[in-house]
């Protein structure tokens, strides 16, 4: 069983992702957390991340090595976020062939898997090549996982529904 919960920044698709995997979990699930610190501000997105999924979860801090990880696991993860992870990939120079590849590979392990990407479709279209780059690869990314999945749902305002 494969799911994605796709969404806008702060619509809530976090939260739904933790609910839905801690019911489909056998024992505690894991969570996959990609971000890397960059700033203050990312240091308090991720404290909050910690008090939301309390100690409901066991953490992994992966920013890059996803494969690896989820090859080793046994029970539901969670990947949070996919986007970031993208990020991560790239900043350290990582193709979108290799960034493609990778996830088709985790997708085609017989695991359990959740998935959250940001929904950057709806977004105007920066000036800055990087920023075009990732959102194009995000898309992308996000449209391989959707075939992928199982089950699809897209959360606006803290409401997720079901699209696949």
């Amino acid at each position: 069983m494969i799911a994605l919960f796709i969404g806008g920044i702060k619509s809530g698709k976090s939260k739904n992702a933790e609910i839905f995997t801690l019911k489909h979990s056998t024992t505690k699930p894991f969570y996959i957390a990609t971000n890397e610190l960059y700033d203050d501000e990312m240091v308090g997105k991720i404290a909050q991340h910690k008090i939301q999924r309390e100690d409901n979860f066991i953490t992994i801090e992966e920013p890059l090595a996803l494969l690896d990880v989820i090859q080793k696991l046994d029970d539901i993860a969670l990947v949070e976020s996919v986007s970031m992870w993208i990020n991560n990939m790239l900043f350290h120079h990582k193709t979108s062939l290799e960034i493609k590849k990778e996830i088709k590979t985790i997708c085609s392990l017989s695991k359990k898997i959740v998935f959250v990407v940001d929904d950057v479709s709806c977004s105007v279209v920066s000036e800055h090549k990087s920023v075009r780059e990732f959102c194009n690869i995000n898309g992308e990314i996000s449209q391989i996982l959707a075939q992928y999945c199982d089950e699809v749902y897209h959360v606006v305002a803290g409401l997720s529904v079901q699209i696949k």
